[in-house]
C-alpha cells in the first residue's frame, strides 16, 4: 500500500500495545517501523531499470524480515534518543509497528514475497487499492485522537474498523467475481487465468481481466454497497507468447530482460494497442476496462546486448477522469466508449 498508510498502520499497532507513558515513543517508533519494508525501493540501478521491479515487495516484505527490520529501527531510534529509553522497550514497539506491513501490501494487487526465502511466489489478495483514502482515514483519525488523549482505546478501535473494512472488501471482491463469472459464461469464453482487482481508491468499482484462447479481456464491474451491479464491457488484446513472439535473439540481454519483466508481471504481457514499441503488464491500466498497460518495457530500436528501459503510460485526461467517476457512480458512459 502507499507509504503513508504503511506508517499509519505501524503507528496504530504500536500505539495499541503501548503504556500511557510511552505513547509518543510507541507512535513514532511504530510509524517508522511500518515504512521500513519499503526501503527496497532503494534497490535500483541506472544501468538495469528492471532491478527495482524485481526487488519491489521482495525480501524486506517477507515474514522472516520482521524481527530484522524491527532490530534496524529500534537500534536507530535508541541511538537517536542517546539510550534514554530501554532498548528492549523500543524493540517491542518496532516489532509491533512492522509486523503487519507485509500483510497490508499482500492485500493489494501487486504481489508480496511474504514467504521468501521458502518461496518466491508473490502473494496478492486483490482486496484493496494501492491508495485507499477510506481505509487510511479509518486508521488515522483514531490514531490522532488516541495520541491527544493518551488512550490506546482509539487506536484499537481504528484497527477494528480497518479489519471490518477489509472484510467488506472481501465480500465486494466475491460479488465482483460472481458478476465476472456470469459475463464469461454469457460470452462462452473458456477461462485460462483471471484476476479481479479493485480500482483506485475504492472497493466499489473493480477491474476484471482474464485470458481466453490467447486473448486478454478487460472489463469494469461496479458492485454497489447496497446493490446495483453494472458491467462496462472493455477491450481485448492478444496475449503475448514469448516463446514465439520474442523480438530479440535468444540469450541476448534484451531477451533476458523481457523474460524478467514477464516473470514480475506474472506473464500478463501484451503490446500496447496504440504504442507498438511498448510491451506492458495488462493487469494495470488507468481505466478498468482498458487494455492499455500502465507500465512496460520499450522494445523498439533496442540493441540486443543492452538492457530494456521501463516506460509508463499514465495518461489520465479530463474525459477519462469523468468516465471513471461515472463508472464509480454507476452511470452510463458517453457513446464514444
Amino acid at each position: 500500500m502507499d507509504l503513508l498508510t504503511q506508517g499509519i498502520l505501524g503507528a496504530s499497532t504500536a500505539q495499541a500495545g503501548a503504556k500511557y507513558s510511552d505513547f509518543r515513543l510507541a507512535t513514532v517508533t511504530g510509524f517508522v517501523a511500518g515504512m521500513t519494508p519499503d526501503l527496497d525501493a532503494l534497490i535500483r540501478s541506472p544501468n538495469d531499470p528492471l532491478l527495482v521491479f524485481e526487488y519491489h515487495r521482495h525480501f524486506t516484505h517477507s515474514i522472516i524480515f520482521i524481527p530484522l527490520g524491527a532490530l534496524l529501527v529500534s537500534t536507530l531510534i535508541w541511538v537517536i534518543l542517546r539510550r534514554a529509553q530501554a532498548f528492549k522497550k523500543i524493540y517491542g514497539y518496532a516489532l509491533l509497528g512492522i509486523c503487519l506491513a507485509g500483510f497490508l501490501d499482500a492485500l493489494t494487487s501487486y504481489g508480496t514475497s511474504l514467504l521468501w526465502p521458502l518461496s518466491d511466489i508473490k502473494i496478492a489478495w486483490n482486496l484493496l487499492a494501492i491508495v485507499d483514502p477510506v481505509f487510511s482515514l479509518l486508521l488515522l483519525i483514531p490514531l490522532v485522537i488516541g495520541l491527544k488523549r493518551k488512550s490506546n482505546l482509539y487506536s484499537r478501535t481504528g484497527l477494528g474498523l480497518a479489519a471490518i473494512y477489509i472484510m467488506v472488501a472481501l465480500v465486494q471482491s466475491q460479488r465482483a467475481y460472481d458478476v465476472a463469472s456470469e459475463l464469461m459464461a454469457q460470452r462462452d469464453h473458456p477461462v485460462e487465468e483471471r484476476v479481479i482487482k479493485p480500482t483506485m481508491g475504492n472497493i466499489v468499482l473493480w477491474k476484471s481481466v482474464y485470458v481466453s484462447q490467447g486473448e486478454i479481456h478487460a472489463d469494469a464491474i461496479r458492485v454497489g454497497l447496497t446493490g446495483g451491479n453494472k458491467v462496462y464491457p472493455g477491450e481485448t488484446l492478444p496475449l503475448l507468447d514469448l516463446e514465439s513472439e520474442n523480438p530479440f535473439p535468444a540469450n541476448s540481454q534484451a531477451s533476458q530482460d523481457l523474460h524478467r519483466f514477464s516473470k514480475v508481471s506474472n506473464h500478463w504481457l501484451g503490446v500496447h494497442p496504440e504504442r507498438p514499441e511498448m510491451i506492458g503488464d495488462v493487469r494495470y491500466s488507468m481505466l478498468p476496462f482498458s487494455s492499455e498497460p500502465l507500465w512496460g518495457v520499450h522494445i523498439r530500436d533496442v540493441e540486443p546486448e543492452h538492457h530494456l528501459n521501463v516506460i509508463t503510460n499514465r495518461r489520465f485526461n479530463p474525459s477519462m477522469r469523468q468516465d471513471f467517476i461515472n463508472m464509480l457512480l454507476g452511470r452510463d458512459l458517453a457513446p464514444a466508449y
